[in-house]
């Protein structure tokens, strides 16, 4: 099982409670901050595309001997994870994202638009990220301090790029078991439908917002497990996560 964290985030900080579960024990956990992020390298000469974060991603779990593995990226992670299993689908055998970026442009929030919104020496250098700083909140702005800002800006701009194919369209053509979780107070997820239609199953959890490993521990450990999810190839579901399985008895 291989964790990503989102933008401005770190791996272990919002997944290591999900790992200690005893619901997941006895599965090799690798936990990766993607360049620029947490504890990893911040080079300057890196573009932080989606498309290199993914190909970062992809040689640290060659360099681990992964195959064939549960990946669960949140938000921009979802994003990296969905990019990652179109360019190395033997990577990846079920893929858990967490109100991941599908689309270009997203809403307009303290995050990636908040940070897109400066130029990038003013962010870097001109007080832009101390701003962010504030407007993000304690938890958030406890891992985004800890990233490089030149990191966190080019990813955040990157989010907000198209791509050929769409990343919406990388997920719904993947051969990969698909769970996508969206938290309740996030409000309903644009294209459902057409996920379900390609066998994504949609899954929204009450009561929580963006950060549902922190809202609802319980609901995102089935999800990882796959103890809450349909694992019949090509029937996507849409359902709270309280309903069982569509195919549960």
């Amino acid at each position: 099982m291989v964790f990503v964290h989102g933008l401005g985030a770190a791996s272990t900080v919002y997944h290591a409670h999900i790992a200690a579960r005893p619901e997941l024990a006895g599965r090799r956990m690798l936990f990766v901050d993607l360049p620029g992020h947490g504890i990893s390298d911040r080079p300057a000469d890196f573009g932080y595309t989606p498309e290199e974060h993914a190909d970062a991603l992809a040689a640290a779990l060659d360099e681990a001997g992964v195959r064939d593995a549960v990946l669960a990226g949140h938000s921009m992670g979802g994003r990296v994870v969905i990019v990652l299993a179109h360019r190395r689908p033997d990577l990846v055998s079920r893929l858990v994202v967490t109100e991941g970026n599908l689309d270009p442009f997203p809403p307009a929030t303290a995050g990636s638009s908040g940070i897109a919104a400066y130029t990038e020496e003013e962010f870097v250098h001109g007080g832009g990220f101390a701003r962010v700083l504030e407007r993000v909140g304690p938890t958030w702005a406890a891992t985004m301090r800890l990233a490089d800002p030149l990191a966190l800006y080019r990813s955040a701009t990157h989010l907000r790029a198209e791509s050929e194919p769409t990343v919406r369209e990388m997920f719904r053509g993947s051969r990969a078991e698909r769970v996508y979780l969206q938290g309740e107070r996030s409000g309903e997820l644009p294209g459902a439908d057409a996920l379900m239609a390609a066998g994504v199953d949609v899954v929204t959890v009450p009561g929580a917002g963006h950060n549902i490993m922190f809202d609802d521990p319980d609901a995102f450990t089935r999800a990882v497990a796959g103890t809450g999810t349909s694992d019949r190839a090509g029937h996507g579901a849409a359902r709270t996560a309280r309903d069982p399985a569509p195919h549960a008895a």
